[in-house]
């Protein structure tokens, strides 16, 4: 139906437009200063343009019938920008409904891809559906464990959740954006980005206990 091939387009095009804006504000609010007005802005707008991406993602899915591991990619960067939203939020470790519920939203959807596995075929390298699927498994996995956590214990974790989280949903969009456009490269194209993000996580981690300020960031 012509009706419906137009608008699949309109979503695609909608799409790719929240995607690429996401990437550079999520840009911006990694080199600017922490803490300060335009990160928390930019913080906010990005997590607005990650939502227009995971809606017109699913779309992708469910209406137009996309490649369904798509979905993994939608859920764990969305997931990872909701999570280290809220948990910047709360910093605490304290259970809440709205968390718990997207937690297991996130682990059916990753279920559901994992059950229609085999129709789906390996459209993608293994290596990088291997290690999507596994990362939002581990990151599900901890948000529910974390609970757990005896509360002197868990301390200022929550900054570094943040930190890690916030990163990953970046350079998980960026992995995607870069695996789309480059196709020939793949799967260097999908898994570089991701190595990086991760070194660079790991190195604002490392640089959190010099700043103690970072602990009276609200967003």
């Amino acid at each position: 139906m012509e009706s419906l091939s137009v608008i699949h387009k309109i979503n695609i095009a909608v799409h790719v437009a929240a995607g690429s804006s996401a990437l550079i504000v999520g840009l911006m609010a990694l080199v600017v200063k922490k803490g300060q007005k335009l990160h928390r802005l930019t913080g906010r707008l990005f997590l607005i343009l990650m939502t227009i991406v995971i809606l017109t993602g699913l779309i992708g899915v469910f209406v137009f019938g996309r490649n369904t591991f798509l979905l993994v990619i939608t859920v764990l960067s969305g997931y990872q920008a909701f999570s280290g939203y809220r948990v910047i939020k709360a910093k605490s470790n304290s259970p809440k409904f709205t968390d718990i519920f997207v937690c297991f939203l996130a682990l059916v959807s990753v279920l559901y891809f994992l059950y229609y596995f085999r129709s789906i075929g390996m459209i993608w390298s293994p290596i990088i559906i291997y290690s999507t699927v596994g990362w939002l498994l581990l990151m599900i996995v901890y948000d529910l464990g974390r609970y757990f956590i005896p509360t002197k214990i868990y301390g200022n974790l929550w900054l570094y959740e943040h930190i890690l989280k916030m990163v990953s949903a970046f350079t998980g969009l960026l992995s995607a954006f870069s695996g789309t456009v480059f196709p020939q490269y793949q799967p260097y194209s999908q898994f570089i980005p991701s190595i990086l993000g991760t070194l660079t996580a790991i190195c604002f981690m490392i640089a959190v206990p010099h700043r103690k300020k970072y602990v009276d960031v609200n967003l």
